[in-house]
């Protein structure tokens, strides 16, 4: 298992385009793995977009995001740079 503490750098929160964005990698990329967020003491599997944007993540927020799978340390990877991402505001 892979972890890594994200801070979430989108202006507007991990809202419904974010989640949208994110569950696609892991369904295209990684559907053979099991992600968790955990939040002050609770765990959350991201297996839908309702269960990632009721996370309520705004901007500001650190959780840490968990990997069980093949090439674990490619999926955190991936996963934690898309949590971290700015979608609204890209850096320039």
């Amino acid at each position: 298992m892979q972890e890594r503490l994200v801070t979430i750098r989108n202006k507007a929160g991990i809202h419904c385009r974010p989640s949208s964005v994110i569950l696609n990698t892991i369904t295209k990329e990684f559907p053979d793995h099991r992600f968790e967020v955990i939040m002050d003491g609770v765990s959350t599997e991201l297996n839908s977009i309702l269960a990632l944007i009721s996370l309520g993540l705004s901007c500001g927020t650190q959780a840490v995001v968990q990997v069980e799978g093949i090439d674990e340390e490619k999926a955190i990877k991936r996963i934690g740079d898309l949590f971290e991402y700015e979608f609204d505001f890209p850096e320039k």
